[in-house]
C-alpha cells in the first residue's frame, strides 16, 4: 500500500513584519509552516541573525570576542565593524549600563549612543534595554524618538512598563515593540492582547518569549515556543500570530560553561570554543522551536548560524 505523507501546510500565517528601511530592510514571519519544514511549504523569509554590542564597549566583552573589534575604541566604531561581519542581518544596542542597580548611566548618554550608531550603520536596529522595567520605559520613550523613520525594535515592553512603551514605540513614533514574557504561553497570549488593545498594531509587535541557555531550564523555553507556534498556525490564534525573536547572547556568555577559565576548568577545553558552541547550539535550538530571529554575540556563532539557515531553507 503506497504512503502518501499528510501535508504540514497550514491555513494561517505567521504575521510579515519588516525592520530597518532601504536596502538592508529585513523581513521576519511570514511562514504558514513548522520551523524549517521547507518540505511542506516554501519558507519566504527565513530566520535572520542579529549581532550584539553593548554601551560598554570593548571593556564589556569576553577577551575571546574582543580580538575582532582590534582598533575599534568606541561603541561607534564597533558597530562599523560589527556590521562587517558574515551572516549579520541586524544589529542589536543593548544598553544594560542604564541599570539602576548596576553603573546607573544617564539615559542621555545612553540615546547618544543610540543616535550615533544608527547613523553610522545602515542595518535594521534592535534596542535592548537595562531589565529594569522603570528605566526601561524612558530609554525606549527617548530610543523611539531619535531612531524615528528607522522602523527599529524597542526589546522589550513587559507587563509592568507596557502601557508606557507600548504609547511612546508604538503608537507614537511606530516602532516595533517586543513583548516580552517569560516561558509561558499564557503570559504571551496577555501581553499582546493588552498592547493590542492599547492600540498597537499587531503586525508591529515581535515576542520575546523567554529564553535559557542551552541546559539551563531549556525545555521551558522549547515547550513554550513549540506551544505557541502550534496555537499560532493550527488553531489561528491571531494573538500568538507575531513573529519570535530571541537574545541569545545576553544569556549565553553569562554561564560558567562560557566564562569558567582553562585554568579553573582544563578539561572543559578552551574558553573561547565553548563559549561559541554555547551560543550556537542555544540559536539551533531556538530557530527549530521556532523563533524568526536571534542575536547573537561571537562573529564566529553569526557566521556558523547564518550558514546553517542556508542550508535548511
Amino acid at each position: 500500500m503506497p504512503f502518501t505523507a499528510k501535508s504540514g501546510k497550514f491555513s494561517a500565517n505567521i504575521n510579515t513584519l519588516t525592520m530597518g528601511t532601504g536596502d538592508k530592510a529585513i523581513v521576519l514571519g511570514g511562514e504558514n509552516v513548522l520551523p524549517f519544514y521547507t518540505f511542506d511549504a516554501e519558507i519566504e523569509n527565513a530566520p535572520k541573525v542579529g549581532i550584539e554590542i553593548t554601551d560598554g564597549g570593548l571593556e564589556a566583552e569576553p577577551e575571546c570576542v574582543k580580538k575582532y573589534y582590534e582598533g575599534c575604541s568606541t561603541v561607534v566604531d564597533m558597530a562599523k565593524k560589527a556590521a562587517t561581519f558574515e551572516g549579520v542581518d541586524f544589529l542589536s544596542i543593548h544598553l544594560e549600563g542604564g541599570d539602576p542597580n548596576g553603573e546607573n548611566k544617564p539615559t542621555d548618554e545612553l540615546i547618544n549612543i543610540v543616535k550615533e550608531v544608527a547613523d553610522a550603520v545602515d542595518l535594521p536596529i534592535v534596542v535592548c534595554g537595562c531589565k529594569n522595567v522603570e528605566k526601561d520605559a524612558e530609554i525606549f520613550a527617548k530610543a523611539s524618538e531619535v531612531l524615528n523613520g528607522k522602523n527599529a525594535v524597542m526589546l522589550a515592553a513587559k507587563e509592568e512598563n507596557y502601557k508606557n512603551v507600548g504609547a511612546s514605540a508604538g503608537l507614537a513614533y511606530k516602532q516595533i515593540v517586543g513583548a516580552e514574557s517569560a516561558d509561558d504561553i499564557n503570559l504571551a497570549k496577555q501581553l499582546n492582547v493588552l498592547l493590542t488593545q492599547l492600540g498597537v498594531d499587531a503586525k508591529s509587535i515581535v515576542m520575546n518569549v523567554g529564553t535559557a541557555a542551552a541546559g539551563y531550564g531549556y525545555e521551558y523555553v522549547v515547550s513554550t515556543m513549540d506551544r505557541i507556534k502550534a496555537a499560532a498556525l493550527q488553531q489561528g490564534d491571531a494573538t500568538l500570530q507575531m513573529p519570535i525573536i530571541t537574545p541569545v547572547a545576553s544569556e549565553t556568555w553569562g554561564v560558567k560553561e562560557s566564562v569558567a577559565t582553562e585554568e579553573d576548568m582544563p578539561e572543559w577545553g578552551p574558553t573561547e570554543e565553548r563559549g561559541i558552541d554555547m551560543e550556537v547550539e542555544t540559536a539551533a535550538a531556538d530557530l527549530a522551536s521556532g523563533s524568526n530571529a536571534v542575536i547573537l554575540k561571537h562573529p564566529v556563532s553569526v557566521a556558523t548560524i547564518s550558514k546553517m539557515i542556508k542550508a535548511l531553507v
